[in-house]
């Protein structure tokens, strides 16, 4: 099972948006220097939206070369197509990834009888660990806790990335699915609660600007240190808020890109974070020690 903090690994990009592998095996090293616990790669924060297939696979295949064994990787392979989520999933199985995540179809709306036969045909196909992942705010469906539940009784579905932020619901899940079912929080500003209610760790946008508070208060957190884990989040409260002045990754690539690590590139029709916001962003790394006063 992976536990703790879970980086929701950027895209790195040249200014003219090619694929900057360099920029990622820099990122890697970054990570594994800094204690993150595991690499998410090409997830939503990964820009997966704007990836060709190839493209998609290529990150997968990098980034578990780069990462050499010395921490997990799982791959983002979800799609609103059930037979376009296999192919992904069975690409970044034969690449080698720990496991894979699969966010709940998105644009299509389907009922929750379609979602558990969407997610059931996928562990059916590809024998590898998969990580369920329920973000509506996104994709304009919900997956409700029943059919987690559901979900859960499937030997190679091991988990859950829930971006709700309703950590209510969150304990019912953990309550419900039990000890080899793990819940990780999708959403950085509730991320310390949930891990203290008995959540296995969070996949974290944060993490990609502030790995090590990140590794720190998510390990305090899963152990139930509560007073550490609040010391550790409360220097990374306004980082939390400030990487989503505007839409994820967009503040995140400007904070890594004013950190040395990547270059100035993303996707349209994500576009570079506006100078309106940059004082908010450099405010809210500054509290997290990032930088200096």
């Amino acid at each position: 099972m992976f536990t703790g903090s879970l980086v929701a690994l950027v895209t790195p990009m040249d200014a003219d948006g090619a694929l900057d592998f360099v920029a990622l095996e820099r990122l890697i090293e970054f990570h594994i220097e800094q204690g993150t616990d595991g690499i998410v790669s090409v997830g939503t924060t990964g820009e997966s939206a704007t990836l060709s297939h190839n493209e998609h696979e290529q990150v997968v295949m990098r980034t578990i070369k780069y990462a050499r064994g010395r921490l997990p990787v799982i791959a983002g392979t979800g799609a609103n197509s059930t037979s376009e989520a296999i192919s992904l999933t069975k690409a970044a199985h034969q690449a080698g990834a720990d496991a894979c995540l699969l966010v709940v179809p998105y644009y299509n709306k389907p009922p929750q009888r379609g979602l558990y036969e969407h997610f059931k045909a996928i562990a059916a196909a590809v024998p590898v660990p998969q990580i369920l992942y329920n973000v509506p705010g996104r994709t304009a469906c919900d997956m409700d806790n029943d059919t987690v539940e559901q979900l859960s009784s499937i030997s190679n579905i091991i988990g859950i990335k829930d971006a709700t932020a309703d950590i209510a619901r969150g304990r019912d899940l953990i309550k419900r699915c039990g000890a080899n079912f793990a819940v990780y929080s999708g959403e950085d500003h509730t991320s310390k609660d949930l891990m203290l209610a008995g959540g296995k760790g969070t996949i974290s946008v944060t993490a990609n600007v502030a790995p090590q508070l990140m590794h720190e208060m998510s390990a305090a957190a899963v152990c139930g240190a509560t007073s550490l884990a609040d010391e550790a989040d409360a220097q990374l409260r306004a980082l939390h808020k400030g990487l989503f002045v505007e839409a994820n990754p967009i503040p995140s690539k400007w904070a890594l890109h004013r950190m040395g690590l990547i270059d100035r590139g993303i996707r349209l029709p994500l576009v570079w974070l506006d100078a309106r916001f940059e004082q908010t962003v450099l405010d809210a790394m500054r509290a997290a020690g990032i930088f200096k006063p």
